[in-house]
């Protein structure tokens, strides 16, 4: 080969040499975008995997991450919970936050806050300090202020007045709301917690404010302040009255003590001693008190039948008539807004049976029962645990009792109580 031949094929070769080295460079660019691609999308594939992306070097906290959001999106189950989700609060604080907090004080806002939030009205959280004050409960007596109060949605507003007694003096109404005493508006004051904190203060001034609304569910209203000394009152639970020429036995019953059943036991007694034909039971303005009383009394006036239905969460519980009857003369009832818990189980009973005629106004509905339990860190819960119903099943709670016969109060005299009496005295027998 000439060497012109052989200098063609050397440049050849060169250029050949070339364009492979080219393309070879071009190949491993495409390799390395295509790698790239494969990688960003494997990201994507694998980031809700903690353990692969462990095994692949990458640090806890972008593996808490995947995590994190895996839990997020797949299992949301698991965070419904309250105290969960407190829990992951606390453990974050506690292990990133430079801040620091009270735990008690966390403790009562986030319980206070908790209660608040619930549809239970009647849930209430008590500091340990607080409990104990709620356990120094009045007896039988009426240490206090001369008022008799009642609970609507968990706070205590008053339902009779005591005659002659301070609290009239200062020109204190029924409906009137407690806002706070000695200075504590610190959560809302239920019936008990008005009652342990007026007996302990007994014979000492109390400042209490209190709240004047246009009725007994509207909010707002007019607010004022008294002071207040706390005496021993003497206000009798049941009296009676007698009308001769009618020959009807009167007996109010002003709230279910530990011996009510007894007292109305022995007033139908001398009623009938005296000669009654027939008689007028009145709850108004009855804030309830001990069920068993209720039920006791429900007895007196009838033979036999179921008196009220109590629904828990383990089932129902139904408390009967005890065949204990002390008269089966005819009666009425009379009830109103204030009639409230045990003395709605009584007219329940008693118009359901059939036994007595109601008249007067629906009552207030409340058919709850509240519990209160102590905590292990130190105070107590108060929370409803059981619902009255009739012994036909009808609620109690939120709809209260509707008489039989509806008569409104008017300013020209006791309506109520006059219409009562005439429809007793027309069940007289000759």
């Amino acid at each position: 080969m000439s060497e012109r031949g052989k200098g063609k094929n050397q440049r050849v070769a060169a250029r050949t040499q070339k364009i492979r080295a080219r393309n070879s460079r071009l190949i491993q660019i495409f390799v390395v975008v295509i790698l790239a691609c494969a990688m960003f999308a494997a990201g994507f594939l694998v980031r809700d995997h903690p353990y692969f992306l462990q095994r692949l070097g990458f640090p806890d906290t972008v593996t808490g991450l995947a995590t994190n959001i895996a839990d997020q999106n797949d299992t949301k189950d698991v965070y419904n919970s309250l105290s969960v989700r407190v829990a992951e609060v606390e453990d974050k604080l506690k292990n990133d936050s430079l801040d620091e907090y009270d735990l008690d004080e966390v403790t009562v806002k986030t319980l206070e806050a908790f209660a608040g939030a619930t549809y239970d009205p009647y849930l209430r959280y008590y500091t340990a300090e607080r409990y104990r004050e709620l356990l120094n409960q009045v007896g039988e007596g009426y240490a206090g202020i001369g008022v008799l109060f009642s609970e609507y949605n968990g706070m205590a507003y008053v339902v009779d007045v005591f005659d002659g007694s301070e609290a009239q003096l200062a020109g204190i109404q029924e409906g009137d709301f407690v806002e706070s005493i000695n200075g504590d508006n610190s959560q809302g004051w239920s019936r008990a917690e008005v009652a342990a904190k007026l007996s302990q203060s007994n014979g000492s001034a109390v400042v209490i404010t209190w709240r004047r609304p246009e009725s007994l569910e509207a909010d707002g209203g007019e607010t004022f302040t008294t002071t207040l000394t706390c005496a021993e009152y003497d206000q009798t639970n049941v009296d009676t009255e007698y009308d001769e020429d009618r020959r009807v036995g009167y007996i109010k019953l002003r709230q279910f003590t530990q011996n009510s059943a007894s007292l109305v036991q022995t007033a139908i007694n001398e009623l009938t001693a005296q000669g009654a034909g027939a008689f007028v039971l009145d709850v108004r303005d009855n804030p309830g008190g001990y069920l068993s009383q209720a039920v006791d009394i429900a007895s007196l006036f009838m033979s036999s039948g179921t008196v009220v239905e109590i629904h828990t969460v383990d089932g129902i519980i139904t408390k009967n008539a005890s065949s204990q009857t002390a008269t089966a003369l005819p009666l009425v009832v009379i009830t109103n807004r204030n009639s409230a818990a045990g003395a709605e189980v009584l007219a329940a009973a008693l118009k359901e049976s059939q036994r007595a005629t109601v008249v007067g106004t629906t009552t207030m509905g409340k058919g709850s029962v509240q519990t209160i339990s102590v905590l292990s860190f130190g105070g107590a819960l108060r929370y409803t645990a059981a619902y009255y119903k009739t012994p036909e099943g009808r609620d109690i709670d939120l709809v209260g009792v509707a008489p039989d016969v509806t008569v409104e109060m008017s300013d020209e005299g006791d309506t109520q109580k006059e219409y009562a009496i005439g429809v007793a005295t027309s069940l007289v027998r000759e």
